[in-house]
């Protein structure tokens, strides 16, 4: 329970904005919980009254139940209204926080964790947290409400409340066990879910691929058999359902026929009224939905407790590290920066980057060429703290980027990646995504920049046309473009290009690269490139081999000084 406590704490500051209806939503129920044990009572008086012959006070007490019922109906009402209020507002607040904790995990972390973790956590976990409280008070006032009768029971027949107490005392420890395996199992069943999730997430974003593979047979058996493996965990857990229902179902029979062989003999034998025998045995069902509800509440807590440490896991575990900045702010970079020793890998024992030292200016354009796996894009990656170096340093403007914060960083520095994710929206939304005011002018300029404006004109809704899921409306060129573009309009003072003419046919290329010409005089620009003819014009290319600077130099120095570069652009060369 004190793990339960915890979560609920941790929850608390999610729903303690609803206060005031929480307390409304208490108050309804209470209401709702006293007419519970109230009608009960009544209509235990009119079967006693019945049997009396005193036909004016039933119909007197029917009336009374009317009034009490109508009002239930009422509270009822609000209990509804308040709970699904609670509910959505607790349910936005855990979602926008966790997706926001998310935006911060360390990208090693994202690349280490398939995207159904995430995608299980911020959607069924969260949703579960959200409805702890009116689980609560709903189950509570349904235990709260059968125990006044169980009292009830007690001042009837002592005897019978003793047979009561024995019959929920047992078959509470059977629905007991039933939760503890379930919960189990449940645990089980949402890593594997979430490991589906992942998987069909990547079925939908590379079905086109798929088909163009013609890999749909092999695809659909792996999801098949991961399909198959999640329904057996979900099987398992209807099958727990299942075993200790009917145990319990079968005690309860056995008890319910004992009651009323327990009611005739204490008529036979004490003299109990044959109405107060009809009352207890009215009672009957609702008392045993005490361990009914307990069981469920049981079984809600230990769902909670497990949603709570997924999320919180995510929140605050160190299973799932969040990126670290400093607290330094530059307000304006001037694009200067330094590796010093860099030391780099993505895996241990690995090296991509060894002891690399290079200087950039303010306002340079740099290229950086050579095989792959050099480590050319990983550069880009500790520029802009995607990851943390081994030994070294990284500088920007003579500070090192480790006590500068995130905005310093990734306020003044944007890249343009090789594969760019477009996201489900309209052209211009998919540009306002890094700049919120961005002016009609500033778009159309940018788009012109990178050479997609006269596309987007023939469109028939021009910058409002939908591009769908990862932009697969549009060609790779034209994908890469509108890349380009929405880097453009945040207007950066250090732009990177990873590979982002690797797309684009030779006409659009040059445009490109025209662009490229057209900002060096006011950007510090770095260009990671296979085609070398899109480098030739920088003020310095350095060639990268197994993570070091091999050679350094203009196009023509290097076409002189360094064999391997010179035999990439003839190789080149000769393919155009």
């Amino acid at each position: 329970m004190k793990e339960f406590f915890g979560y609920l704490k941790f929850a608390w500051k999610y729903a303690k904005g609803e206060k005031k209806r929480i307390i409304a939503y208490i108050i309804f129920n209470i209401i709702s919980i006293s007419i519970s044990v109230f009608v009960p009572i009544v209509s235990a008086k009119i079967i006693v009254s019945l049997t009396e012959g005193a036909f004016k006070q039933v119909l007197l007490m029917s009336l009374v139940i009317l009034l009490v019922e109508l009002s239930r109906s009422t509270s009822n009402y609000f209990l509804r209204l308040f709970s699904q209020i609670i509910y959505r507002e607790t349910f936005t607040k855990i979602q926008s926080d966790l997706g926001r904790e998310m935006l911060k995990l360390e990208t090693k972390t994202i690349d280490e964790n398939s995207s159904g973790v995430f995608i299980q956590r911020l959607t069924n976990d969260t949703s579960k947290i959200a409805d702890i409280f009116n689980v609560l008070n709903m189950y509570l006032g349904n235990v709260i409400t059968d125990i006044g009768i169980f009292v009830a029971v007690f001042i009837i027949n002592k005897i019978a409340f003793l047979y009561l107490m024995i019959m929920i005392i047992i078959i509470y420890f059977v629905e007991k066990k039933r939760v503890q395996i379930f919960n189990e199992k449940d645990k089980s069943f949402r890593k594997k879910n979430e490991y589906v999730s992942g998987f069909v997430g990547e079925l939908v974003r590379g079905i086109r691929d798929i088909k163009m593979l013609n890999a749909e047979k092999s695809f659909m058996k792996e999801l098949n058999t991961k399909v198959i493996e999640l329904n057996q965990e979900r099987y398992a857990m209807s099958k727990t359902d299942r075993n200790y229902g009917y145990i319990r179902n079968t005690l309860i029979d056995f008890f319910d026929t004992g009651m009323i062989f327990l009611l005739v003999g204490l008529i036979a034998k004490t003299n109990l009224p044959i109405a107060s025998a009809i009352v207890i045995h009215n009672y009957t069902g609702r008392v045993t939905s005490i361990v009914n509800y307990v069981s469920i509440l049981m079984e809600k807590v230990k769902d909670f407790n497990l949603s709570s440490s997924r999320i919180f896991s995510i929140i605050k575990s160190p299973e799932f590290p969040k990126e670290k900045f400093g607290k330094r702010h530059l307000e304006k970079v001037k694009g200067n920066f330094e590796f010093k020793n860099v030391n780099f890998s993505y895996k241990e024992g690995k090296e991509v980057l060894n002891k690399l030292s290079f200087k950039v200016k303010s306002k340079e354009t740099i290229a950086f060429v050579g095989k792959s796996g050099s480590g050319k894009s990983t550069i880009f990656n500790l520029l802009c703290k995607m990851y943390d170096i081994k030994d070294g340093e990284i500088t920007i403007d003579g500070v090192n980027i480790n006590e500068l914060d995130k905005e310093s960083i990734r306020g003044n520095i944007t890249i343009i990646n090789q594969s760019p994710y477009i996201f489900n929206m309209t052209i211009r939304d998919n540009l306002r995504l890094v700049k919120e005011d961005l002016t009609e002018e500033e778009m159309i300029e940018a788009c012109k920049l990178a050479c997609l404006d006269e596309f987007i004109n023939v469109l028939p809704d021009k910058y409002d046309t939908m591009v769908g899921e990862g932009g697969l409306t549009l060609s790779g060129g034209q994908r890469q473009r509108l890349a380009i573009a929405r880097a453009l309009v945040q207007k950066t003072e250090i732009i990177l290009f990873d590979e982002a003419t690797s797309a684009l046919d030779n006409e659009t290329q040059s445009k490109i690269q025209q662009a490229i010409q057209n900002l060096q005089k006011d950007y510090t620009i770095l260009i990671v490139a296979h085609r070398l003819s899109t480098v030739v014009n920088s003020d310095r290319i350095l060639f990268l081999n197994d993570g070091k600077i091999a050679a350094e130099g203009t196009h023509q120095e290097l076409l002189k000084i360094c064999p391997e570069y010179k035999q990439l652009y003839e190789a080149e060369m000769t393919k155009e």
